[in-house]
C-alpha cells in the first residue's frame, strides 16, 4: 500500500505544482461598420460572388471587398448619403469612391462608369453610375464593392441592416380575430 501511495503522490502533486499554460487571447473581431446603408449598390438582393476576405497584414493577399453579380449597364446606387471623393479611372478601370456623411467611412465601386463628379452630394439609393462591360476581376460580370475606414478595409456587408441581408420577399400574414371593415 505504501508503494501505491508513493507512486500516486507525484501524479497528484505535479499538476498542482505546474503553472498553467499561458492563455492566448482570441484574435480581435474583424472590424465592422454600423449598419447605415439603405440599399444594395446593385439590384435588390444581388448574388454575392465572392465575400470579404481580410488580409492578415496590410500588404498580404486577401479580398478587400465583396463581388456582386451585375451585368454591364446595371445602375450602381449609393448605399448611404455621402460626398463623392473620387470618380475616375485607375489602371484602366472606372472607380467611384464616396465618403459617407457623418462617419469616417468610404465606399468604393468598380468597374463603374460614374454619372456623378467629385464633390457632389449623393443620397441613399441615388444612381451614381453604371457597371462597365470590362475591367472586372470576376469570371462573370460583377461590381466590386469595398469599404474603408482610413487605411483599414472593412466588410461592406456590415453596412447593410439585417432586413436587407435576409433573403426572400416580405410576407404579409393574416390578422386573426379582427373584424373586416364594412
Amino acid at each position: 500500500m505504501r508503494r501505491l501511495h508513493s507512486a500516486l503522490l507525484p501524479a497528484l502533486l505535479i499538476p498542482l505544482l505546474t503553472p498553467p499554460a499561458p492563455t492566448v487571447p482570441p484574435p480581435p473581431a474583424a472590424p465592422s461598420a454600423p449598419p447605415i446603408a439603405r440599399a444594395w449598390p446593385v439590384g435588390v438582393r444581388p448574388p454575392v460572388l465572392r465575400t470579404w476576405e481580410p488580409p492578415p497584414t496590410p500588404y498580404a493577399r486577401g479580398h478587400r471587398g465583396v463581388d456582386l453579380a451585375a451585368p454591364p449597364g446595371t445602375p450602381v446606387r449609393a448605399v448611404a448619403a455621402g460626398r463623392v471623393a473620387f470618380a475616375g479611372r485607375v489602371a484602366g478601370k472606372g472607380v467611384l469612391s464616396i465618403a459617407l456623411t457623418g462617419t469616417d467611412l468610404r465606399t468604393t465601386y468598380e468597374p463603374v462608369r460614374a454619372t456623378v463628379k467629385k464633390g457632389e452630394e449623393v443620397t441613399p439609393g441615388e444612381t451614381v453610375g453604371t457597371v462597365e462591360p470590362t475591367g472586372s476581376h470576376c469570371t462573370t460580370p460583377c461590381v466590386h464593392w469595398g469599404l474603408r475606414r482610413g487605411d483599414t478595409y472593412l466588410d461592406p456587408l456590415s453596412l447593410l441592416p439585417p432586413w436587407l441581408l435576409r433573403g426572400g420577399p416580405s410576407r404579409l400574414l393574416p390578422v386573426l380575430d379582427v373584424p373586416l371593415p364594412t
